[in-house]
């Protein structure tokens, strides 16, 4: 059985709607980005990165945004991921202490310097680290960067996470992962409000 649009699923858009009609109309649009949820959560070869670390990345990610169905999705997600039960609570704390609003960072010198703002460094807790592991401490934090700080990303967060066991690959898969995450936050958002606008 094929996988149901996962955008469709969780912005609670049904056969025949007006929102179904809108979505058909930009059906290339509509099929990559299913493409994408497919290859990133159900890929026939998980290769370098778990289907436990992707979800335990997409629950802090979408968890970061604030509760929504998305955010509930990937909860479960992990839930019914081998060993992700376990790591349920520490992302949840370390959610709890990643909240922030963004993005903020600084810009290289220069004109946009004056639009630097300043924001959370996240790292995570003492108390999570050991159940969480080296490599998705290294991933959350990562993650929290890219949601909130892109622009102070540099080559020593790279070499952070290929010292905690990431490879090359591994970071591709990764951070495309985020980028996806965040993409589709923002769109079911936006859909289940315009869905609220016209009901």
């Amino acid at each position: 059985m094929s996988t149901p649009d996962i955008i469709d699923t969780l912005a609670g858009i049904k056969p025949g709607s007006a929102l179904d009609t809108i979505r058909a109309k930009r059906l290339q649009a509509r099929e990559n980005a299913q493409k994408s949820y497919l290859s990133l959560f159900e890929p026939i070869d998980a290769g370098e990165v778990s289907l436990l670390e992707r979800a335990a990345v997409a629950a802090f990610v979408t968890g970061l945004h604030g509760e929504s169905p998305v955010a509930t999705f990937y909860r479960e997600k992990l839930v019914a991921s081998a060993g992700g039960a376990a790591l349920l609570e520490a992302i949840e704390a370390e959610i709890a202490r990643g909240k922030t609003s963004g993005p903020y960072g600084s810009f290289p010198a220069g004109p946009l310097s004056a639009e630097n703002t300043a924001g959370l460094i996240y790292r995570v807790s003492a108390a999570s680290m050991p159940v969480l592991g080296t490599r998705l401490v290294a991933a959350l934090e990562h993650a929290h960067l890219l949601v909130f700080r892109p622009r102070d990303a540099a080559s020593t967060d790279m070499k952070a996470l290929l010292a905690a066991g990431w490879s090359n690959t591994g970071i591709v898969t990764f951070s495309q992962l985020v980028a996806f995450l965040s993409f589709q936050v923002r769109v079911i958002s936006g859909l289940r409000t315009l869905a609220a606008v016209n009901a």
